[in-house]
Formats: C-alpha cells, sequence, structure tokens
C-alpha cells in the first residue's frame, strides 16, 4: 500500500502530455486518361535485299573490278570472265551463219531454174512436143528445190540462234552486279575456274534496312486490335504503328520503321510469329547480323 502511494504521487507529480497535431498529407486531383502499353522485342537485322553474284558461264577469272565493302551500283561490273573461248564461239557461229546464208542463195537460184523448166515445158508437154515424164520430172524437181530453200533458211534461222547465244555468253563473262548496295568479300580469288555454281560474293540493299522479330499470339492479336481495329491487316495498317528501334549499345535508333511483312502461320513450338520491319538506313550505320530492341505500342488501356 505504501509502494502504491509512492507511485500514484510521482504519477501526479509530472506535466501532462501536449496534445499532438494534425498528420501532414499529400493531396492530388485524380484524372483519368489512356494509357498505352508497350512491348519490346529483340530483333535481328538483315540486308533488304541480298543478292548472291554468281557467273553464268564457265571460266577462269581474271579479274575483280571492285573494293570489298564499298558500295557498287545495279548492273557494276564486279568480275571478269577469261572471254577468249566465247569470242571464238561467236566468230564460229557467224562463220556458220554465212555459209547458211549461201546455201540458201544458192538453193533459191535452183528454185528459180526449176520453176523456169515447168513454165516453159507445160505447154509443149500438152501438146505432146515433149514426154509427160520429162515434165513431171522437172515439177519434182522444182519441190525439191523449194524444199531446200526452207531448209536452207531453217539453217540461216539456226545461226541466227547461235550468234545470239554466243553474243549472251560473251557478255556473261562481264559478271555485273543485280542491285544497287554494298559487295562483300570476294568469296574466290583472280585465277580461280569458276562455274554456274560458284558464289563470287554477295550484295546488300541496306537503305531500307530489315529487321525480323517474333512477337507472341497474345501480342499479335492486341497489335492487329490495335492497329485496323479488328481487321487482321498488319501491312495495311502499318504507318498506323510506327515501330521504334534500340540499338546493342543502348543509344535510340533516330528513324522510326514500319512493318513490311507478316509469316503466314505460328510457330507451333515457340506460340509465336514472325515480322519483319522496314527501317530507313542513311549512312549505311545499321549492317546485317546486328541485333536491337523493337518498340511498339500493341495496346491503350
Amino acid at each position: 500500500l505504501a509502494t502504491a502511494l509512492l507511485i500514484g504521487c510521482d504519477d501526479h507529480s509530472k506535466p501532462a502530455a501536449a496534445a499532438m497535431g494534425p498528420m501532414p498529407v499529400d493531396v492530388v486531383t485524380v484524372q483519368q486518361s489512356d494509357v498505352p502499353v508497350s512491348n519490346e522485342w529483340v530483333g535481328t537485322i538483315d540486308g533488304f535485299v541480298n543478292a548472291q553474284i554468281q557467273p553464268q558461264v564457265t571460266g577462269y577469272l581474271i579479274k575483280q573490278n571492285y573494293r570489298e565493302g564499298s558500295v557498287v551500283q545495279k548492273g557494276q561490273v564486279l568480275f571478269e570472265i577469261d572471254p577468249r573461248p566465247f569470242q571464238a564461239t561467236l566468230q564460229q557461229a557467224e562463220g556458220q551463219l554465212g555459209q547458211a546464208k549461201g546455201s540458201v542463195g544458192q538453193a533459191q537460184a535452183q528454185l528459180e531454174l526449176a520453176k523456169i523448166n515447168v513454165n516453159r515445158d507445160t505447154p509443149l508437154a500438152a501438146e505432146h512436143a515433149i514426154a509427160q515424164s520429162q515434165l513431171d520430172t522437172e515439177k519434182q524437181q522444182a519441190a525439191q528445190a523449194e524444199a531446200n530453200v526452207a531448209s536452207a533458211q531453217a539453217s540461216v534461222a539456226t545461226a541466227q540462234a547461235a550468234i545470239a547465244n554466243a553474243k549472251i555468253n560473251l557478255g556473261f563473262t562481264e559478271v555485273r552486279s543485280l542491285i544497287t548496295g554494298v559487295a562483300g568479300q570476294a568469296t574466290t580469288q583472280v585465277g580461280n575456274l569458276v562455274g554456274p555454281q560458284t558464289i563470287l560474293t554477295a550484295v546488300s540493299q541496306l537503305d531500307p534496312i530489315k529487321v525480323y522479330f517474333s512477337i507472341s499470339d497474345s501480342q499479335y492479336l492486341a497489335l492487329t486490335h490495335r492497329s485496323s481495329q479488328g481487321n487482321a491487316n498488319l501491312l495495311r495498317a502499318s504507318s498506323d504503328l510506327p515501330l521504334t528501334l534500340t540499338l546493342a549499345n543502348g543509344s535510340p535508333f533516330p528513324h522510326t520503321g514500319h512493318i513490311i511483312f507478316v509469316d503466314r502461320q505460328m510457330n507451333q513450338q515457340t506460340g509465336a510469329i514472325r515480322i519483319a520491319a522496314s527501317f530507313p538506313n542513311p549512312g549505311n550505320i545499321l549492317r546485317p547480323g546486328q541485333f536491337g530492341r523493337v518498340q511498339a505500342q500493341t495496346e491503350v488501356q
């Protein structure tokens, strides 16, 4: 009891605690708005067009006319094959054409003579001045002469075709670029025997350039709905879906792209569909084989 009284005396001796003030709070005004939802995919960069340069005739490579890694123009001569065998073939075909034309002239002369004989002896045979068998022989000779003319004319056409083919093959000794783009390293050295199966180099069109990436089934459906409101035509509505590209060093690529290809089916093993985008590439900064991250808004919540 004494202890309790002492404690009570101690409590009454302490001053009353001060009343606490209001708690400070932050106040914001909530506003409703649409929020775009973006997705990101890993993309592989490839040339817009990749052309393998292969000769169309067989021969020895005698010259390389371009600098590896440089920009080449469509139709530019990249390699030269020894043209001498093809020039000889062309000259031979031209000689055969001359012989064929000579045969045509000879056959036509024989035909004219046979016609003269028939025209002269026809009334004589009618008057029984000559034997009918002689006229029949002359008519047969005229028919044979006419057939000889046709055969000689066919030989002329064959020789002309051989000349055209020889000229084409001679032209193929200059191996030209099929597109304008950046030419790669030569895979065959001067002096080697090359043929239609030999790949001499490759040329890639880099401006614009393609970026391939794969998206999931759900992302594809969201992207389709976002682009064309359910039309399921990403190509037609590609202008409404700007794509951005982040390079491997984390810097954003300054140009936006658009979808140019959507695969015909989903990959059943991965559940994804392959898409290709086209990006402007002035200065050929992007190169085939690089990687980047493609971003696009798939939906708006």
